[in-house]
């Protein structure tokens, strides 16, 4: 009996693994680039929730069935007790010197009266007390315990760079490099004695900036009773991920929803996600069920230690809770590793559900749903780390499913700086200005987005099933919402839209141009006004004269400022090319040359560019040098070829005949000479003087979806049959120089395809690297074809590529 048992058990777990869709991270609620929040590995339950970029922004849900308590959403957030603060905290002195100092110095014995005191944190930026530059720090705090208590310590640690921590003469602690936050490290127990204790640091900078700030802190316990809820299914769609728990005799369902329906741009640039829980008896019994939600203040800060204020209210018959920070530094900061701290996060209930709101501590509040005793405060001011708290009672549930929902929104005050001007968020241009109305309007319009979501993200996975089978399809719907979300809709002081891309991860850039050339293929499937919004901002930098170089930019700034380019390398022919080519993509879909002619002038002057520089390119960036620059790089070439073409395409269309035969003419030599510069055999090189090297040709997908004709179909299957013998387990490398790749061009280059057969040995390795890749975090685009780990990269908008073979059959490319 017991093994078979035993047997019946496994089943089940397998079962169970196969249902689940398979994703390095689970996107939960999802924007833009400060409002996203994501599942980081395969159990909802099994970690923090956290933005992209890997900070801890705490969603907590609890579910009490008859007096046993369930967690099924995130982990409890780590809280700490200050043993010894940091500057964060507490203002402290520490001794110091600059100097290199004797042997021993670390030792707790040591006799430091001869050194320096001064004021922490020590660096060379504004948030130091005290200023460094120097290349060495040494560091000493003393201090005393009344009692060691059983509690796990860490030390609290934040440096810039080299470090090498001791305590009580013991080192705890090294590392090469720096951090950008504090982090929290384990100390060993026993090293932390009763009485007195010495914290010692030698800090070296190595380059850059210079930063210290240390202390000790020891967990807090909460002591409660509350067990992880078995998950036993998890669903991504486009716009919805859906998590099944059992929880004792009675099953959960929670759906969280983006209503990211890109056809609807007011509704898509709308920031309000919805969370609906859907609860039943599985024995047959009726059962007693409340649903406890939590939602740190944490997603309205940079760093935890910034102040926050709390309200409750009521308004529109919603019980709402609101947070933000105390400081309210709107559009004061900008850069990649960063998070929203200006404008305010909205938890809202539909009243009819009588849901019990709260403000306290993440501790506090668990405590107090435990012990059904609410605290009954309207207001916390000036606080750390709040939780916003919902207890919805569901009654008494029996095999009939009962169905309630909440909702989360943000209110960014001002979304982006466009050239000096603050611009406000989409739903303020018109109507109220109240953002408890947009959450009146979303709380309206409930039952038919949930029904217009279900259909669009059927009809997406049908579609992309259709153009690339099963594994294509369930990239797609991975890569959706994620692709939406590393942007901004707002619109220029003209009215133009401006969609406006974050280059997150990588360098923090807004409105990168080769950001915008990859993500594309999603937005003209969907929406080319979305498109148009991706490259108004670059042509009004050059159309105003504020960019008045013959080529494209690279971006518009940093985000959340577009006030000009702060990227210190130009991209000459990769950018007027993408913009060129983009144009006539837009062009193709809308079946008219009216956006190009808007812009007809400065296209024209990136045009002579190419024409005069892109065939065999000088030593100049490209959007793939990762490896280094490269001269005479046969792919860039092509992009220059094909967007030659493109724009001849278009004066066509435009009825000017003459420049279309000029450029035309000069793109079909171009590629002529390609072929025989590039040509290596059997397949094309990297570069024109560099035998015996390859790369992918993806930029040829266009000369294929605008129907140019510029290239032979030889050339295509070609380079397909080559990268064939090129294929690793986790995907096609990006060139010869190294093993690593960028999956969406290797969407794009099996576009290239003349058959299914080949298509699909090209995207199963893809769709094997996203369902099986140890690097738990939204999904990569850079990654490494021989183990599947992440290279560098995620969270970004340029999966919106792997949507190119659904572009192609909705045109009709085949």
């Amino acid at each position: 009996m017991r093994k078979l048992s035993l047997v019946a058990l496994c089943l089940f777990f397998n079962l169970i693994s196969k249902a689940q869709d398979k994703a390095p991270a689970y996107p939960l609620i999802t924007h833009d680039a400060y409002f996203s929040i994501w599942s980081f590995g395969d159990g909802l339950n099994q970690s923090v929730t956290k933005h992209w970029t890997g900070k801890e922004q705490s969603l907590l849900g609890v579910i009490n069935v008859d007096g046993k308590y369930y967690r099924f959403l995130g982990e409890k957030s780590k809280t700490f007790k200050d043993i010894l603060p940091a500057a964060d905290a507490l203002k402290y002195q520490a001794s110091y010197s600059f100097d290199k100092v004797e042997a021993g110095w670390e030792s707790s014995t040591y006799n430091d009266h001869d050194w320096k005191k001064a004021e922490a944190p020590f660096g060379d930026d504004n948030s130091a007390r005290t200023k460094w530059k120097s290349d060495d720090l040494y560091f000493r705090r003393t201090f005393n315990v009344a009692k060691v208590s059983a509690a796990k310590k860490y030390l609290k640690l934040n440096h810039d760079d080299n470090v090498i921590v001791y305590l009580n003469g013991k080192v705890i602690y090294k590392k090469n490099g720096w951090v950008s936050d504090y982090s929290y490290l384990p100390i060993e127990d026993g090293i932390l004695k009763t009485g007195k204790n010495v914290l010692a640091i030698h800090c070296k900078n190595t380059a850059g900036g210079r930063h210290l700030d240390a202390g000790i802190v020891e967990e807090e316990e909460d002591h409660l009773n509350i067990a992880p809820a078995t998950q036993t299914n998890a669903s991504i769609q486009a716009t919805t991920t859906k998590y099944t728990f059992s929880c004792g005799p009675v099953e959960l369902q929670v759906a969280f929803t983006s209503p990211l329906l890109l056809n609807d741009i007011k509704l898509t640039a709308r920031p309000i996600s919805y969370i609906n829980y859907t609860v039943k008896s599985t024995d047959a019994r009726q059962h007693s069920v409340d649903i406890f939600f939590g939602a740190s203040s944490n997603l309205a800060v940079n760093t935890p230690n910034q102040s926050v204020s709390a309200w409750k209210s009521s308004k529109n018959k919603l019980s709402i809770l609101k947070t933000g920070t105390v400081e309210q530094p709107v559009l004061k900061k900008r850069g990649d590793d960063l998070r929203i701290d200006w404008g305010y996060l909205y938890v809202a209930v539909p009243a009819r559900f009588n849901a019990t709101q709260f403000i306290a501590t993440e501790n506090e509040s668990l405590k107090s749903f435990v012990d059904s005793r609410y605290p009954k405060q309207a207001q916390l001011l000036n606080a750390k780390t709040l939780n916003l708290s919902s207890v919805i009672p569901f009654g008494s549930v029996s095999a009939t499913p009962v169905e309630k929902y909440m909702m989360l929104g943000y209110d960014d005050l001002k979304s982006v700086e466009y050239f000096g001007e603050k611009l406000k968020p989409v739903w303020r241009l018109s109507g109220s200005q109240q953002f408890e109305d947009q959450l009146a309007e979303a709380d309206a319009q409930y039952t038919s987005l949930k029904t217009k979501c279900a259909t669009f993200d059927a009809k997406l996975y049908a579609d992309a099933e259709k153009a690339g089978g099963k594994a294509y399809a369930d990239l797609c719907k991975l890569a959706y919402r994620q692709a939406i979300a590393a942007h901004k809709i707002v619109y220029a002081p003209n009215g133009d839209i401006l969609f406006l891309s974050k280059e997150n991860f990588s360098n923090g850039s807004i409105n990168t141009v080769d950001v915008t050339y990859p993500s594309a293929p999603q937005f003209l499937v969907y929406n080319p006004e979305l498109l148009k919004g991706m490259l108004n901002g670059i042509f009004y930098y050059s159309e105003s004269g504020k960019w008045k170089k013959p080529f494209a930019a690279h971006d518009l700034g940093t985000y959340p400022l577009a006030n000009g380019q702060t990227y210190g390398e130009d991209m000459p022919v990769e950018e007027a090319g993408n913009m060129i080519i983009l144009t006539a993509a837009i062009t193709r879909a809308e079946g008219n040359a009216k956006y190009a002619e808007k812009h007809w002038e400065v296209m024209s002057v990136w045009a002579n560019y190419l024409l005069r520089e892109g065939f065999d390119p000088a030593n100049q960036l490209c959007t793939d040098d990762f490896a280094g620059h490269l001269a005479r790089n046969s792919n860039l070439s092509v992009k220059a070829i094909v967007a030659l073409g493109a724009y001849a395409q278009m004066a066509q269309l435009s009825g000017k005949t003459d420049v279309a035969n000029k450029y035309r003419t000069a793109a079909l030599q171009m590629a002529q000479n390609w072929m025989k510069m590039a040509d290596d055999g059997d397949h094309y090189a990297l570069t024109f003087n560099d035998k015996n090297t390859w790369s992918q040709k993806y930029n040829l997908v266009w000369d294929k979806l605008l129907k140019l004709d510029l290239f032979p179909k030889e050339v295509y299957k070609k380079e397909i049959n080559f990268y064939l013998t090129k294929q690793k387990e986790y995907g096609l490398p990006l060139d010869s120089r190294r093993t690593y790749t960028k999956s969406d061009w290797i969407m794009w280059t099996a576009t290239l395809a003349d058959n299914e057969a080949d298509f699909q040995k090209f995207i199963n390795p893809i769709y094997r690297y996203a369902a099986e890749t140890e690097s738990k975090v939204p999904l990569s685009d850079w990654h490494e074809t021989t183990n599947g780990q992440m290279t560098g990269f995620q969270a970004r908008s340029v999966v919106g590529g792997y949507f190119i073979k659904m572009l192609a059959d909705k045109w009709n490319i085949k």
